[in-house]
């Protein structure tokens, strides 16, 4: 195992603390991969900027762990340009990685200044480094799925997502114990911890079990660099979550996106700055009748936006998305919920008893959208029907 060891440096060092990249990842069906190419190359001028040592990525590089080949260009690319900025890497692998295509090569991948933590027998293998004050040990826990984990760490009473980061953390102290006194120490983590706010673009990582585990966990690391929640938020000083570089949903639309700059000085963590990142392309809803959306000048200013589209028209349009794109090219979801309408509950036993097959139909139509079937489409049923043999 070759020794994962960043080149000294005089000066204090400095972090880029992020995460979710999600590279592949699309929305509602629009290919992103310009737009995280654009922001995740803002990230190697950041660097540059702000004389970044070393930036942190705490899991989900990509969003599925097959990505395609296009998803692999954009975030190696990225990576070859922060290196080319100045700055190593540390990335672990999250919920929506695959571990072990992700931590490939990851010895040889060292050399040149990427260091992956994806291997559970490595949590308490740190990527070293030394500043003016002193050495810093950098921890990689990669995601952890309970049940798995508690096999691999030989630890068969850690329970849940709690357990194995407990026994995560054990390991990280007890390695940091046995290092110079004054090492300082930062851990790259990916789970929901409490107090997080989710969003609705992450990926549930419990299965009938609790997923939130206490912050408390990480206690003894001067810095934590969470993963797995796509909105920058501060649980404590040292324990943040950087969010994901672009927004995943429209939950997220209100959300300015950021990275964090980490310093330690000789005495641990000297202090957090947050950067806001570029919006290649904002997110914004709309509501109203069609035609309203269509000719209205107070929407002009949308149109370059991704759009979330709750038509409030009391006959559910035809062909309202096509519409819609005509003036707003970028409009990715549509909702129908008509004005004054109330959703009803449907109990199917009671909507069909003692109907015809023509009334069932008649009906349906009406529920999906607000208008009954006039004559002629009256007449397609019942041809349809009688053609299945199921007319009155």
């Amino acid at each position: 195992m070759f020794p994962a060891m960043i080149p000294p440096s005089l000066c204090p060092v400095r972090f880029l603390h992020t995460s979710d990249w999600h590279v592949g990842r699309t929305f509602h069906g629009a290919d992103l991969l310009a737009e995280q190419d654009a922001v995740l190359g803002h990230l190697a001028d950041l660097v540059t900027a702000e004389a970044v040592d070393v930036v942190l990525v705490a899991g989900d590089v990509y969003d599925r762990a097959v990505p395609a080949a296009e998803a692999v260009r954009v975030a190696t690319r990225a990576m070859a340009r922060i290196r080319r900025a100045g700055a190593e890497l540390v990335i672990t692998s999250g919920n929506h990685d695959s571990a072990a295509r992700l931590g490939a090569f990851g010895e040889f991948a060292a050399a040149g200044g990427l260091h992956l933590r994806t291997e559970i027998d490595r949590i308490d293998d740190p990527v070293l480094l030394a500043d003016a004050h002193g050495p810093v040990a950098i921890y990689g826990i990669p995601y952890l799925e309970p049940e798995p984990a508690r096999h691999a760490l030989d630890a068969p009473g850690a329970k849940g997502h709690t357990g194995v980061l407990s026994e995560a953390m054990r390991r990280v102290r007890a390695d940091l114990a046995n290092r110079a006194p004054g090492t300082r120490s930062v851990v790259l983590a990916h789970a929901f911890v409490n107090g997080g706010k989710g969003t609705e673009s992450e990926r549930p990582i419990s299965s009938g079990g609790v997923e939130q585990v206490s912050g408390a966990v990480f206690d003894g690391a001067d810095y934590v660099a969470l993963g797995h929640l796509h909105g920058p938020q501060t649980l404590a000083e040292g324990l943040r979550y950087s969010g994901s570089p672009v927004a995943y949903s429209f939950s997220e639309a209100a959300q300015r996106k950021s990275v964090w700059l980490v310093d330690l000085d000789a005495g641990g963590l000297a202090g957090v700055r947050r950067h806001e990142l570029p919006v290649p392309r904002r997110l914004a809803r709309l509501s109203g009748r069609l035609d309203e959306l269509l000719s209205g000048d107070e929407h002009a200013g949308l149109v370059d936006c991704y759009l979330s589209v709750t038509l409030t028209d009391p006959v559910r349009p035809i062909d309202a998305m096509r519409r819609l794109r005509e003036r707003f090219p970028f409009a990715v979801h549509l909702d129908w919920q008509p004005e004054h309408g109330t959703a009803a509950v449907l109990r199917y036993a009671e909507a069909v008893r003692g109907r015809s097959d023509g009334e069932i139909a008649d009906s349906f139509l009406a529920d999906c959208r607000g208008a009954p079937p006039n004559e002629r489409e009256r007449g397609l049923l019942r041809r349809a029907l009688q053609a299945a043999g199921k007319g009155d």
